[in-house]
């Protein structure tokens, strides 16, 4: 035997030896509970570090399970063997025991022959912190991110050093990047380190999520207090001026006059009960003790000659309490001027719960940055959010526009044309199940089934009805009544569905704050290849140029070989044609009813209006303009639409005074007064 052979068999003994040592220190789930059978069945927070200690670092057979019964007081054992079971089935005399370390049924026992452990909520903290660091380090990855989930919806302080632990062998990196939240996350709430929290503030720098936002303004919470004294704190968050300032995001304070919608922190009443609970005003009898002293002095139905019947109002109340006072029963209100002086002689102040200043200045400052970037985007998404509803609104106007700048028709069964095309999509749906191509085939089917019935339409009514403007607005509105009700003999009340396809399922997601339906970037894009198609047809075609002509002077025209009969004809089909693609498109995010096309037909005669009559460009500038208007008045006043409504149309009404030819005039017919 040469020397290597000699040297490659020392080792391979020393590592089969090896082998064997770490084999025999891998302890069983049996082994190691026997061992410690008395630390265990009397186990404290205290002592009952060692036993998690040795079952983590063996890590035997069915330790997730014991740790689940022991934390859940599921835990037997049987005095005499001192084996350790859980109980399959319990009656008044015993249980029926199944082993832990080898699953097996043990048969029936009685209740005298078998005691369980009740392990104190140290002891379950421990065994949860254990648990958690078990399923974070698991060879499943679908475990972890359980786990994960768990410790996002509920997290405490013994968490955070098993999940250090795991993040840093954690491979996956979308599972180590959720870790890292989620410590940072505990670090801000559990920790007193005040570097480690800084530390951990630094890192959420530029984080727009609500979580990290929730996380910071956590740790610039505040409490109210009040004082005679000027409050000197280190941590003072604002000085309070009841019925004045306002709470701010980061805890400062501001007035709230320079801003909307913004109500005071601190009211008077609410003052005056800090006052009470301070002990600063004594003998202070509020409204709702001054009542109740009241109640116990009711005799008769009435309190010394008044009776209750009249008691209706405050000042009657006072009357009352004030002819108690003079009898002794009770002590004297005090005034409101003196309530006033009282209030004004002390100082209302708010103190942050972070002691550090440290801490709190530099989660401020990460704090109103992060704010800053927020409020930007938020802005951006209400800019994106009117252009979304000014391309729904042009869609809505510009087959209108044609018709009422070429003709002077104020057609008010618009809108039934945008509800005929919304039908006729789902109506295409029902035959064609691929959305995709039913969508394909319900545009141009929309287009031609509503210039069809404009052209009827033009041709039985409209046209003997040009000279008398009232009339055509009183039989276009009887037509519009009409054909709703069609609509609901047809289709019933009930909305019906039309599905967008997959592909526009969901939103564009920007960041957290910042995000568009993917249904709405596709109607802004419609609306674009709308205004192209138009552009074209109106400029570089014989009915665009012949339109322009008869829009212009109808006389001029006739006498140049142009019909304007005809053109006003195909000009009508051709508008309802527009409105019925736009009720498809319209359609996909909205309901499907006979009512569909009364709630747009308001909003489109305001945007050829405001816009300018007969102009495509005016109507894209009416669209915008009514678009961003109204989000922005519901911005301000988010919590009533119809309130917005009625704003913007007050806005609007003003502006055709100081505008009454709107954005782009035209001239010719359609600008004529």
């Amino acid at each position: 035997m040469n020397y290597l052979t000699k040297i490659l068999l020392i080792l391979f003994v020393f590592l089969m030896n090896n082998n064997i040592l770490y084999a025999s220190e891998n302890k069983s789930l049996k082994e190691i509970l026997f061992k410690n059978f008395n630390l265990i069945i009397k186990s404290s927070s205290k002592t009952i570090d060692p036993v998690i200690t040795e079952l983590l670092t063996n890590k035997p057979q069915n330790l997730e399970s014991f740790l689940k019964i022991w934390k859940d007081k599921n835990l037997y054992f049987i005095k005499k063997s001192k084996q350790f079971v859980t109980v399959k089935k319990k009656n008044q005399t015993g249980y029926e025991l199944i082993a832990l370390t080898d699953k097996k049924n043990l048969g029936f026992f009685n209740k005298k022959e078998v005691k369980r452990i009740k392990p104190n909520s140290g002891v379950r903290s421990k065994i949860s912190e254990a648990l958690i660091g078990f399923q974070l380090l698991s060879k499943n990855p679908q475990v972890r991110l359980k786990s994960l989930e768990t410790l996002s919806r509920k997290f405490s302080p013994q968490y955070l050093k098993p999940l250090k632990k795991a993040w840093e062998t954690e491979p996956n990196l979308q599972l180590k990047n959720k870790m890292s939240e989620l410590i940072i996350f505990g670090t801000l709430k559990y920790s007193n380190d005040d570097l480690e929290k800084i530390k951990s503030l630094k890192l959420l720098e530029g984080n727009l999520s609500i979580e990290a936002r929730g996380a910071i303004a956590s740790l610039l919470k505040s409490s109210i207090k009040v004082s005679s004294q000027k409050p000197t704190d280190k941590n003072l968050a604002r000085i309070i001026i009841p019925t004045t300032t306002v709470k701010n995001a980061d805890g400062s304070s501001y007035r709230p006059f320079f801003y909307l919608n913004k109500k005071p922190e601190l009211s008077k009443a609410e003052a005056i009960n800090l006052l009470e609970k301070a002990n600063i005003l004594k003998n202070f009898i509020s409204p709702s003790k001054r009542d109740e002293i009241l109640k116990q002095n009711i005799k008769n139905s009435s309190i010394e000659g008044m009776p209750v019947a009249t008691l209706n109002t405050e000042e009657k109340r006072i009357e009352a309490y004030d002819l108690l006072v003079k009898k002794g029963k009770a002590t004297p209100l005090k005034s409101p001027k003196d309530l006033n002086e009282i209030i004004n002689s002390h100082y209302f102040y708010a103190i942050y719960e972070e002691k550090s200043p440290e801490v709190i200045e530099t989660a401020k400052e990460i704090f109103n940055e992060i704010s800053f970037k927020v409020n930007l985007y938020e802005y951006l998404d209400l800019i994106l959010d009117g252009l979304s509803l000014a391309s729904i609104y042009f869609l809505g106007a510009i087959g209108l526009a044609i018709t009422f700048g070429v003709m002077r028709v104020i057609n008010m069964a618009h809108g039934e044309f945008i509800m005929i095309g919304a039908y006729t999509g789902y109506v295409v749906q029902l035959f064609i199940p691929n959305h995709t191509i039913s969508l394909l085939v319900a545009f141009p089917l929309a287009f031609a089934v509503t210039f069809f019935f404009g052209i009827v339409m033009e041709r039985l009514v409209i046209r003997h009805l040009y000279k008398s403007p009232l009339d055509t607005l009183l039989a276009t509105f009887g037509i519009s009544i009409a054909l709703q009700q069609i609509a609901k003999n047809i289709f019933g009340t009930q909305a019906r569905p039309l599905t967008s396809p997959d592909w526009l399922d969901g939103a564009f997601v920007i960041n957290d704050v910042l995000s568009i339906s993917s249904i709405r970037i596709a109607i802004f894009f419609l609306g674009i290849i709308f205004l192209i198609f138009l552009i074209i047809v109106m400029n570089k075609t014989r009915l665009g140029l012949e339109t322009k002509a008869v829009t212009q002077n109808p006389m001029m025209a006739s006498s140049m070989g142009i019909n304007p009969d005809r053109i006003n004809m195909l000009t009508f089909g051709l508008g309802s044609g527009v409105a019925g693609i736009a009720g498809v498109a319209i359609g996909l995010f909205s309901k499907v009813t006979s009512e569909l096309g009364s709630d747009y037909i308001v909003q489109s005669f305001m945007t050829v209006v405001v816009g300018g009559v007969g102009n495509i460009w005016g109507t894209l500038a009416g669209a915008t303009m009514i678009g961003m208007l109204q989000k922005f008045i519901e911005w301000f006043n988010p919590s009533n639409t119809l309130a917005a409504q009625t704003y913007m149309i007050i806005f609007i009404i003003l502006f055709i005074q100081f505008r009454p030819r709107g954005i782009i005039a035209l001239k010719g017919r359609a600008s004529e007064d």
